[in-house]
């Protein structure tokens, strides 16, 4: 298997293009030794990410076992992950009560 993804931890929701993969590619990604396809629906470039499975608006994004941050909207599998779907929740004084 050609791998063009990593994923750190099987609590992961997204994975991480090694390689750039293009849309509308079919991308076999490993989680715990099982081996899933997704349908990658945009372009995502070296290093960045996408969506194993839907993320709901609000829900965390997982990455090393860890929220990355919340989905600022919904998400569905294959969707590229970066800075237009994904929020922050580190750091943020607005959030705080």
């Amino acid at each position: 298997m050609k791998n063009k993804s990593l994923v750190m931890n099987s609590k992961d929701n997204i994975a991480t293009a090694i390689k750039a993969i293009e849309a509308g590619e079919e991308v076999k990604v490993e989680v715990d030794g099982q081996v899933e396809e997704v349908v990658i629906k945009q372009d995502v470039p070296f290093g960045h990410k996408f969506a194993l499975s839907a993320i709901k608006k609000g829900e965390d994004v997982i990455k090393y076992g860890e929220s990355l941050g919340a989905a600022s909207q919904d998400i569905e599998a294959g969707d590229y992950v970066h800075v237009h779907n994904l929020e922050s929740k580190r750091g943020r004084g607005d959030l705080i009560k």
